[in-house]
């Protein structure tokens, strides 16, 4: 008995609505990041899931180059939130409205 794809469409959906309600939520930079992470991983679920119930690798494929987009993506995050952390004393977005020198 294989799982039905309507349940990783579902898990995906969830996951990707709790990555939605960090971004609009949440004012702390790694929060923010966070939430974006999930995303890209409810992306994953789909691709994944979609790449099983159609028998074919490209969607695990595309999922590997996503993953390594996404680890690329923090790699920047965290070096813009230690400039956060430099420049204005601490990681709440809200804080910093223009980045000047």
């Amino acid at each position: 008995m294989s799982v039905p794809p309507e349940y990783y469409l579902i898990l995906s959906a969830a996951v990707f609505a709790i990555g939605v309600f960090g971004i609009l939520v949440r004012r702390n930079a790694l929060m923010f990041l966070m939430s974006v992470e999930l995303m890209v991983n409810a992306a994953n679920i789909n691709l994944i899931a979609f790449a099983f119930f159609y028998g074919n690798l490209t969607g695990q494929v595309f999922a590997l180059f996503v993953i390594a987009l996404a680890a690329a993506e923090v790699a920047i995050g965290i070096g813009i939130i230690l400039l956060l952390n430099r420049n204005f004393g601490g990681i709440d977005v809200t804080e910093a409205v223009t980045m000047r020198w």
